[in-house]
């Protein structure tokens, strides 16, 4: 009578862990998966932040100028550690087409930050206009992420980090 409850005991306990294991990979590839969308998002984060500090140290920079030197070769560096660009990027589709650096002044007047328009009264150094008060650095269209899980399609995710700091160069 022992050695049969013995071996239904043993059954059913086989048949709850087959009927279990689905719902566990599922969580161990979710979590896996959740794991390397954060892990991106933190490196987009950390590099937007890079090239934001680099240019907003430096002098002569021409916002108002999308083909400006220096906010090229910062673009070109953080990505790829070169300054043409030739290098293997630090995070996979990621170009420097794909990255936006925005100036914003604070108004007192409104009490808020906005964009600082290219104009001789606005922040257009080069013509005499005033230092912006921050740099912003972002993905404006966003950086796609797939995740890879077996069986379930899903959408791609869009990462739209964007970094602002404050304007450090003359």
């Amino acid at each position: 009578m022992n050695t049969i409850y013995s071996m239904r005991r043993r059954g059913s306990i086989m048949l709850e862990t087959v009927l279990f294991m689905p719902i566990l990979l599922l969580l161990l590839l979710g979590s896996i998966e959740l794991a390397r969308v954060t892990y991106t998002y933190f490196t987009l984060q950390k590099t937007l932040y890079a090239i934001a500090r680099y240019v907003g140290t430096q002098r002569g920079v021409n916002f108002c100028d999308d083909t400006d030197a220096t906010v090229a070769l910062a673009k070109n560096y953080i990505l790829t550690g070169t300054a043409d660009g030739t290098g293997s990027p630090v995070v996979t589709n990621l170009t420097a087409d794909q990255i936006q650096v925005r100036i914003e002044r604070y108004s007192a007047d409104a009490g808020s930050i906005g964009e600082c328009d290219c104009a001789s009264s606005g922040c257009d150094i080069t013509n005499g206009g005033q230092s912006p008060d921050y740099i912003v650095v972002s993905i404006p269209d966003g950086y796609s992420i797939r995740l890879a899980i077996p069986q379930l399609p899903l959408d791609p995710i869009l990462l739209r980090p964007h970094v602002r700091v404050p304007f450090q160069g003359t």
